[in-house]
Formats: structure tokens, C-alpha cells, sequence
């Protein structure tokens, strides 16, 4: 392939050409790399998927081949007790268990991310909740932001459906609990008296997960140890995140500076609210998961890890909302310690 990301590219994947999303992606983005055959497989299958419903017929590739039964499902060195002695103690098969659960939740806490909370957002807008942002540009913006994300959504489930094949377990996604993200989302929203409440806890709610989202699908996307078709789902779904990120900024942007004082106030809150239930390590999905693996301690292993306060925060990278509160001119008038963090200079 050229180097020019926007010049037409032929190749016996695109013979018409480089697909729009592929091409003229921002400086630093994870392109395609059409010589990673897991990579490119994936793609393969997803678009060969839409094209197949909206013209003809294609093969899709199989993933499972592709499928290493000896790598783990997901990174042990992020799990909130890899250290501990009840888990180190586990036999091997139960840690491959665990390890395979805690994808399966990371593909639904994916999905519950973009399924309750910013897809609701952005159609929010699109319905005309903010009259002065009917524009038809971010409509149109919106609108494939929306489809990126029913399309992410699909990639997630197809990788949990590929680990529940090739490991030869159940583990549906309806055994976890809903996320802690979206059980946070839910409950302020159901306290909110007002309307108007209601509507900016799902724009801020949004607006942290689609500025932060990378941060989180980072903890799989660049390891080199775990199953490869898991760390391609996130490489490719991390990708697409970045525009959304620009978009999901600007649109926080222009709603908090037309906001009166009163809501602009309970806006920021709602970011730090969001924030902090995006980046929480999920105990009652893990404590869940110990019982569907039976692991016997497994609770009190738990109550340990979640007792020693540097182990509840899944993502420590807040570099993106840091990046919005200064864009927005409100370093000021914000209380946070960003000191327990982790943001880029």
C-alpha cells in the first residue's frame, strides 16, 4: 500500500479502493496493517459482513483457525489480584478461566459503553435536546459516530463468540452483572428531578467515555502476550476512538459554554462522576465471575484487593478529560486531585 493516506488504494481486500474509514486518519493513529494476518482478517470478516447484506455474497474468513489456545484471553498483570496469594495458589485451568471471564466483561463493559451511554448521547442531540447545536455537519457527524459504534459493538461480540467457541466454555454475557459504568449512568440518572439533569449526565457520561475510551482499550491493545485476535479487536476499535474523541470535545465544548452557570456547574460534576465510574475496577462483575469459576477464597480475595485503595482504579490515564477541563477554561474552578493520575504533557 502507498503511504499517502489519502490517496486511492488498491489491494485484493479493497479493489475499489481504501474504505473512507481507513484513510486520511489523524497524525498517530494505529492504521491498518494489511501484513498482520490477524489484523487484516478481522477487518476482512466485518466488512465482508455489511457488504454481504447490502450487495452480494462473500466468504468470511475464520477466525478460530486463527484462534491460540495457548495464549491468554486477556492480561494477567491487569487483573486486580494477579498478585495475590489465592490467585497465584489457583490451578492453571481456573486462572485460564478467570483470564477468559475477564475478556468476555471487558467486550460487555465495551458494548454497555456504547450501547447506554453514547449512543444514547449523540441521538440525544441529533432529537433536538440542544436547539442551538442543529446543525446539519455534526448531525451527519453524529449519525456515523453512531454507526462506528453499533459496528464496534459488533466486533466485541464477535470476539467473545470466537473465546466461547475455541475455550469450549458458556460464559454468556447475560451470567455478568451490567457494568459499573452503566449502572452509575442509570442510577444518577434515575436521582435527577429534572429533565435537563437527566439529558447532560448522558452527555457527560459520554463525553468521559468516548475522551478516555483509549485509555482503556490501550491496557489490551499494544500487549504482545495475549491472544492476538483480542488485542486486534482493540487496536482496531482504539482507531476509530480518537476521531470520536475529537468529536465527543468539541460537542462538551459548545453545550458547557451555552449552559447557564447552575448547569454548567452540575455538567462538570457529572464528568468527574463519569469519570470515576469509567476508570473503577468492577468488583460485583468479578465477584460474579468467582462464583461462576468457584473459586473458593475467591470473595475474600476481593475484599482484599478492593481494601488497598491503589488497586481500584482500572485505568489510570486521564489525559483526555484533564485536556477538556483546560480547553473549557474551568481548571479553576474544579476540585480534583489529579496528582493520582496519570496525565500527558
Amino acid at each position: 500500500m502507498t503511504d499517502d493516506r489519502n490517496a486511492p488504494v488498491q489491494d485484493e481486500q479493497f479493489p475499489t479502493g481504501l474504505p473512507e474509514e481507513l484513510r486520511g486518519l489523524p497524525e498517530g493513529v494505529p492504521r491498518h496493517d494489511p501484513d498482520d494476518q490477524i489484523e487484516s482478517a478481522v477487518i476482512r470478516r466485518l466488512v465482508g459482513n455489511w457488504h454481504r447484506r447490502a450487495t452480494v455474497k462473500r466468504d468470511e474468513p475464520n477466525l478460530d483457525d486463527l484462534f491460540e489456545l495457548d495464549r491468554p484471553d486477556y492480561p494477567e498483570r491487569i487483573l486486580p489480584f494477579h498478585d495475590h496469594p489465592t490467585y497465584r495458589a489457583l490451578d492453571p485451568e481456573k486462572r485460564t478461566q478467570l483470564l477468559s471471564w475477564a475478556w468476555i466483561a471487558y467486550n460487555r463493559h465495551t458494548v454497555m459503553a456504547e450501547q447506554k451511554v453514547a449512543n444514547p448521547a449523540f441521538a440525544l442531540v441529533m432529537e433536538g435536546e440542544y436547539p442551538e447545536l442543529q446543525d446539519e455537519a455534526l448531525n451527519i457527524s453524529l449519525a456515523q459516530a453512531m454507526v462506528d459504534e453499533q459496528y464496534h459493538t459488533l466486533m466485541h461480540l464477535n470476539a467473545s463468540a470466537v473465546t466461547r467457541r475455541k475455550r469450549g466454555w458458556a460464559m454468556p454475557d447475560h451470567d455478568l452483572p451490567i457494568s459499573h459504568t452503566a449502572r452509575e449512568h442509570q442510577r444518577l440518572r434515575d436521582s435527577a428531578d429534572e429533565r435537563w439533569q437527566q439529558s447532560l449526565t448522558t452527555l457527560a457520561f459520554a463525553t468521559v467515555s468516548e475522551i478516555s475510551i483509549n485509555a482503556y482499550l490501550d491496557l489490551l491493545a499494544d500487549d504482545p502476550d495475549i491472544q492476538p485476535i483480542n488485542s486486534s479487536t482493540a487496536k482496531l476499535h482504539n482507531r476509530d476512538e480518537y476521531c470520536h474523541a475529537s468529536i465527543s470535545a468539541v460537542l462538551a465544548e459548545v453545550v458547557h459554554d451555552r449552559l447557564d452557570e447552575k448547569k454548567q456547574r452540575f455538567f462538570r460534576d457529572m464528568l468527574f462522576e463519569g469519570l470515576e465510574a469509567f476508570v473503577a475496577t468492577d468488583y460485583t462483575t468479578w465477584h460474579r465471575i468467582m462464583d461462576l469459576v468457584g473459586v473458593e477464597g475467591g470473595h475474600e480475595m476481593l475484599h482484599d484487593c478492593r481494601a488497598e485503595k491503589s488497586r481500584s482504579r482500572l485505568v489510570r490515564d486521564y489525559t483526555g478529560l484533564h485536556t477538556l477541563i483546560e480547553r473549557m477554561g474551568v481548571q479553576e474552578l474544579v476540585e480534583f486531585d489529579w496528582s493520582k493520575s496519570y496525565v500527558a504533557r
